[in-house]
């Protein structure tokens, strides 16, 4: 059976349309790319001192549990040369599986839902252009209801 995987991918560093794209198109190995977000650029969080991020979601149809798919999201992190100096640095791209249908997983590698989803204006707005329906199975509140309740701040414009 195959199974839906909700992405989130950004990137900070150098050509971030041309990395977002080079990310979409090895994940398709993965799966079937159902959908792709409008690319948005977007303040950074947490560290602030670095360049804007461009982001998007993809949703990802796919045989492997949310574990193969994290394996297979690191190795074409790696693949694509992004290195883990700087802990919410700078990067030339960074993937993160947000939603996997119903699953609640928590374990070393992997925590999904994604655990600070709901509180990322970067991460909701564009998963709501694609998903906006999907339903956060510990909050029982859809990406759109999320997107509502976050407070004014962390700056998101679409682009092109």
């Amino acid at each position: 059976m195959d199974g839906l995987i909700l992405l989130s991918l950004g990137s900070n560093v150098g050509e971030r349309q041309a990395h977002l794209k080079e990310a979409i198109a090895r994940l398709s190995k993965v799966g079937r790319i159902l959908a792709v977000s409008s690319f948005y650029e977007t303040e950074p969080v947490e560290y602030a001192d670095q360049p804007w991020f461009l982001n998007c979601a993809v949703a990802l149809e796919t045989r492997l549990a949310p574990t193969g798919v994290m394996k297979e999201a690191l190795e074409v992190e790696r693949g694509m040369g992004r290195e883990r100096t700087l802990d919410k640095g700078p990067r030339i791209i960074d993937i993160d599986i947000l939603l996997a249908g119903t699953t609640v997983l928590e374990s070393p590698v992997l925590t999904v839902p994604h655990p600070a989803m709901h509180q990322r204006r970067f991460v909701l707005e564009p998963l709501a252009e694609i998903a906006p329906n999907a339903s956060h199975p510990i909050l029982q509140k859809t990406v759109l209801e999320l997107l509502a309740e976050l407070p004014e701040g962390q700056l998101v414009r679409r682009v092109g």
